[in-house]
């Protein structure tokens, strides 16, 4: 019979060694036991550095409960489990793509002075609540000339024609349309549609005919519809981060076998969870960027979920463990972690519904479904996967590769050890560093100006610019509506900082009016924020004072400003929301209060590291364009919003899979400091290869078109670089060396509420 000589954990505690492959091993296939085949037990070694004892354990039998009864069915019948889930996808993906519901990119809903300048708009000036698309005109001969006007008339009537377009205002017949030197001019295009759902094609179609012009005038066209026209959709970055993730699966494994299964489970989440993301949205709308947020964060995790559990297997498989048992011991343990790490990082998105935003909580709903499907697929088609592999899973090995260095990282966790104090404010001090430039972050929605200089969309803008100023294309909308919109103009056309404003246009019901405000600065420029929150505190009050008179500041550029208003107001609830739900988690995974308060102030140091270089590469322009940027400009407003939630659950990711396997040590009799040491050893190579993946997979997007998407792949990748390095490797054995006994406080009271074992024990 298999005996444990560990039964006493009293005699056990203290500082143990478990000595794997290097030294000390002592393993032999013992009785037999078990159903089915006879199990071999394999014996592990136990060397107290305090003495020469050496302590003989044997491999404990296969953990029950709930996880471990669902890895044990699919494992069984794994033909059932694979058939299934193969029928379901096919299903999802054609209900889900066949009926997909379209992207919405308004972000100006909600109670902002822009949204009702947008409600006024559309109820009394329907032809102008659309959006626009705009004509730049450059002659060096000047505009009015015959061979010019007659060029531009052209263009102009080709424009009318266009689909979805329902005026023109030809620069020839409107208000202050031609520059003071004759040079530079513009016609406007009013769609009766928003930019998302102007066709692509006729768009495409326009600049082809617009572009062919040539001899005394240039024209090009811009605008929210050229802009989304101009850039590519989906290409190839998905595909290098899925070919990286398999390069580096190769390295860590080094089988060809082990490296397809995390692959193949994390692409059956994916898919699936993108079906249902294009259904929800008949229920919830999602932005545009929606799908590939959630690809991007579906691939990281669930390759490295996946990866988490075949390690675990794989493992069980060395410690003598038979197929069936190494697979549920490996779903009742890293399954469980994954179960704890995906449940966080959804709450985490959920967290989203805080900032009252639809599209958001869109995108939240999205990302989450995502996260949930590839935690389904890890702890349901992986172990069925797992049982047509069986003791093959180390087949078809590549030669030099997969070859563990348990010692390097363990060797390491005890120098950080040796000096805890030091290495933790080493480690602190240069995350503050990187996380300095945050301070200065300004937050805006891209425009053409940040377009690459190579579309019609950014040479409309400059054209414009050059001739008229930079506020040309950051137009403001003042609605009026109750009182003489002519006082209220002439107030405005006083104001400093604004270039031109347009006489009033009343609408044909009499019941409001509008006008046009161009600033003199452009809408990525800190002065123009600065000047709409002037114009509604304190201009158009004095206007108004006294009178029945509403007036609202709106369009695209002071939607914008609303909405990164709102973000700066509700982003500090989202990280009490999000902070204080992963602290309760922690505390039930790893019954201490004082762990999770640690994974909380270190996931928060990684995120405002992620702010720090993010603000400094896409703001001040360290490096921009060698990554992709074709410009210096604010952060896109919504990204540092989506960042927080995301990277802090996927810190959770890390900090799960380690800290679990260190309370596992530690619930064994192992003390504190050896069991740092040996979870960061047995943990240390599969964090960082899962790190990597996620670097990789986000970082794949600065091959993309999409500026915002492009932040938010570079935000991404550097924080979980930062976390799995800094954070994982110095911080977490620094602080839980100077914790020491501590480390594992947690209330009595709060003791009785919890469960009494969350984490398997293992020996």
């Amino acid at each position: 019979m298999c005996t444990d000589s560990l039964s006493d954990r009293s005699t056990a505690r203290g500082v143990l060694r478990r000595e794997y492959g290097h030294g000390s091993v002592s393993s032999q296939a013992g009785c037999a036991t078990g159903h089915r085949n006879a199990r071999l037990c394999h014996e592990d070694t136990w060397q107290a550095s305090t003495t020469s004892k050496v302590i003989s354990v044997t491999t404990p039998s296969p953990p029950e409960g709930a996880l471990a009864r669902l890895a044990r069915f699919c494992y069984r019948r794994r033909r059932l489990t694979v058939l299934g889930w193969v029928l379901g996808t096919i299903l999802v993906l054609f209900v889900g793509f066949g009926y997909a519901a379209d992207p919405l990119n308004d972000f100006s809903g909600g109670e902002s002075e822009s949204a009702k300048a947008t409600q006024l708009l559309e109820d009394h000036f329907p032809e102008m609540s659309g959006d626009s698309i705009t004509l730049a005109i450059r002659a060096e001969g000047g505009v009015r000339s015959p061979a010019v006007r007659a060029e531009v008339e052209r263009a102009v009537d080709r424009l009318g024609k266009t689909p979805h377009v329902a005026s023109v205002s030809s620069p020839y017949q409107g208000f202050g349309q031609i520059s003071g030197d004759g040079k530079t001019a513009f016609a406007t295009a009013n769609l009766d549609v928003p930019s998302d759902d102007m066709p692509k094609e006729e768009v495409a179609k326009l600049l082809d005919d617009v572009r062919e012009s040539s001899g005394p005038v240039r024209l090009e066209l811009g605008g929210a519809a050229v802009d989304i026209a101009e850039t590519p959709e989906g290409g190839g970055s998905e595909g290098v981060g899925l070919l990286a993730a398999i390069v580096i699966l190769l390295v860590a494994f080094g089988s060809v076998l082990a490296m397809g299964l995390p692959i193949v489970t994390a692409l059956f989440g994916i898919g699936s969870g993108l079906a249902l993301i294009s259904l929800l949205g008949h229920l919830l709308p999602a932005p545009s960027f929606s799908p590939i947020v959630a690809a991007l964060i579906g691939l990281g995790v669930g390759i490295d979920y996946a990866l988490f559990i075949v390690t675990r297997y794989r493992e069980g498989l060395a410690e003598g463990r038979d197929p069936e048992d190494a697979t549920v011991t490996a779903i009742a343990t890293a399954g469980r972690a994954v179960l704890f790490a995906g449940v966080t990082v959804v709450i985490a998105l959920m967290g989203l519904f805080v900032m009252q935003q639809k599209l958001l909580n869109g995108v939240a709903v999205a990302a989450g479904v995502t996260v949930l499907m590839t935690m389904v697929t890890a702890v349901t088609l992986l172990p069925a996967l797992l049982g047509f592999t069986g003791r093959n899973i180390d087949r078809l090995r590549v030669p030099g590769l997969g070859r563990a260095r348990r010692p390097l990282a363990e060797r390491w966790a005890r120098t950080v050890q040796r000096r805890p104090v030091v290495a933790g404010l080493a480690a602190s001090v240069v995350l503050l560093v990187l996380a300095a430039p945050a301070l200065s972050m300004r937050l805006s929605l891209p425009d053409s100006s940040t377009q690459p200089h190579d579309t019609s969309g950014y040479a409309s803008h400059r054209i414009l610019s050059e001739g008229f100023g930079a506020g040309t294309a950051a137009p403001l909308v003042v609605v009026v509506q109750g009182g003489d919109a002519r006082k209220v103009a002439d107030a405005v056309r006083e104001t400093p900082g604004l270039a031109a404003v347009q006489p009033p246009l009343a609408s044909k019901d009499g019941a409001a009016s509008v006008f046009v405000a161009f600033p003199k600065t452009g809408a990525q420029d800190e002065a123009t924020p600065k000047l709409v929150h002037k114009l509604r505190d304190e201009v158009v009050p004095r206007a108004i004072a006294g009178t029945n008179t509403q007036v609202h500041v709106g369009g695209p550029n002071a939607a914008s400003i609303d909405f990164a208003d709102s973000v700066q107001s509700r982003l500090p609830w989202l990280i009490t929301v999000v902070v204080s739900l992963s602290l309760l988690l922690l505390i039930v995974l790893v019954r201490s209060v004082t762990v999770a308060l640690q994974a909380a102030l270190m996931n928060l140091l990684s995120v405002a590291a992620a702010y720090g270089v993010l603000t400094a590469v896409v703001q001040w322009g360290w490096a921009g364009s060698l990554l992709g940027f074709p410009t210096d400009m604010p952060v896109a407003t919504w990204v540092p919003l989506m960042m927080f939630p995301i990277l802090f659950g996927l810190s959770m990711d890390y900090e799960v899979f380690l800290v679990s396997r260190i309370r596992e040590y530690y619930e064994q009799g192992v003390e504190t400091r050896e069991a740092v040491a040996q979870g960061l050893a047995r943990t240390a190579r599969v964090i960082t290869a899962a790190a990597a993946i996620m670097v990789m997979v986000f970082l794949s997007v600065l091959l993309g078109a999409d500026i915002a998407v492009k932040q938010m792949g570079l935000g991404l990748g550097v924080a979980v670089l930062i976390d799995a390095t800094i954070v994982r490797l110095v911080l977490v054995p620094a602080l839980m060396e100077i914790c020491g006994k501590a480390n594992w406080w947690l209330p009595k009271p709060l003791a009785r509420l919890l469960p009494a074992r969350l984490s398997h024990a293992e020996s």
